[in-house]
């Protein structure tokens, strides 16, 4: 304790007096003659934040509040005791400050979905693979990390309205589709594009309106839908390699194409019309079909009978006729009479069956 406390008065920074009244000596002269200054000894009050008068001895633990704050300031003379005064303090915190930000910049933890864009002074340096990866720190060096395998999708239109198009056939069709991609060449994406999203928004835009102007209304809205989807993500694909925008466009896909809902109703009335037209149209195909059917197996019939007419003439004369005459008289009524004792009078009329009554009761003369 005695070695501390002459390091303090070697110092200069801390004194104090023997035990007293902090605001003088009880109004004793001390021989001086004064009136108790701030800094004599006189018997007046003394400013208990002053230094104490030269000679006397001090006491740790109660140091002067204005020195105190001047030294923390980095005044003359040397600090607190076992911590740095002055600009090694101020050294000190700014080398912590420094090392803090130099491990948070220069160690990087990369995803195994995620590559990390390495620039050096701005310019391409490497790409971070997945795992903890050390760098430069910035801004010598600074790290883009992105995501290569999320799936982004685009919406079209962005906002609920309509989305016209002009097709070949010089009618508008209402379009909603969406866009999927993500990023195939990480630094290409970092650096070449500004904005990926609005890029791939605004060459979706060019790429459907592009192949819809070259197709029918009938095509956007039936069964063309497949081909349009196709040519345009083929489009899109060129476009954004072109401009080396390191996206990959993983496919288009149309939910809605219709009129536009001005002329709604028409065109429900007109595709109505169309179907019962294509309806009866496809009607009379299968009946035309049946009849040249029909008719292609009776000429193949005739041929085989002539075939036969042409090996047998008489024999087949014959068996036409009888055939011929038996689908005349299958359903008629018929009379065979033999030629030898034939009465000369037959009641031909009366021999004509009557037409079957079963709901009528039989008469009493049927009954007798």
């Amino acid at each position: 304790m005695a070695k501390q406390t002459g390091g303090l008065d070697g110092a200069g920074i801390l004194h104090n007096e023997p035990p007293k009244s902090p605001w003088g000596n009880g109004g004793k002269n001390d021989g001086n003659g004064g009136s108790g200054g701030g800094s004599g000894g006189g018997g007046g009050p003394r400013n208990p934040w002053n230094f104490p008068p030269n000679g006397k001895k001090s006491r740790p633990g109660a140091a002067s509040l204005d020195e105190f704050i001047k030294r923390a300031r980095g005044g003359g003379g040397p600090g607190l005791p076992g911590l740095p005064s002055g600009w090694r303090l101020w050294a000190a915190v700014v080398g912590g400050l420094v090392l803090i930000w130099v491990i948070f910049s220069s160690v990087h933890v990369i995803g195994p979905q995620e590559r990390g864009v390495a620039s050096l002074f701005g310019r391409y340096s490497t790409t971070l693979t997945p795992g903890f990866k050390f760098t430069l720190p910035a801004p010598f060096m600074t790290v883009d990390v992105v995501d290569v395998q999320n799936i982004h999708t685009e919406t079209f239109p962005k906002n609920s309205g309509d989305n016209l198009m002009l097709t070949s056939d010089q009618n508008i069709v209402d379009l909603t589709y969406s866009v999927r991609w993500d990023i195939s060449n990480a630094p290409d994406f970092v650096f070449q594009i500004a904005d990926p999203q609005e890029t791939v928004r605004a060459t979706a835009e060019s790429a459907m309106r592009a192949v819809v102007a070259t197709s029918t209304l009938n095509e956007a809205i039936g069964d063309g839908r497949s081909r349009i989807e196709a040519r345009v993500q083929i489009m899109m694909q060129q476009i954004l390699d072109d401009y080396h925008s390191g996206i990959r466009i993983q496919g288009v896909a149309i939910q809605k194409a219709g009129p536009p809902s001005q002329v709604d109703d028409a065109f429900k009335a007109v595709t109505a019309a169309q179907q019962a037209a294509q309806a009866n149209k496809n009607n009379a195909n299968a009946y035309a079909q049946q009849v040249i059917a029909a008719a292609q197996g009776q000429a193949a019939e005739f041929d085989k009978l002539y075939e036969q007419y042409k090996l047998a003439p008489e024999v087949t004369r014959r068996r036409m006729y009888y055939e011929t005459m038996e689908a005349v008289l299958q359903k008629s009524d018929k009379v065979i009479v033999e030629a030898p004792g034939v009465t000369p009078y037959l009641p031909i009329p009366g021999l004509k069956r009557p037409d079957p009554q079963p709901d009528q009761p039989a008469s009493q003369g049927d009954a007798k």
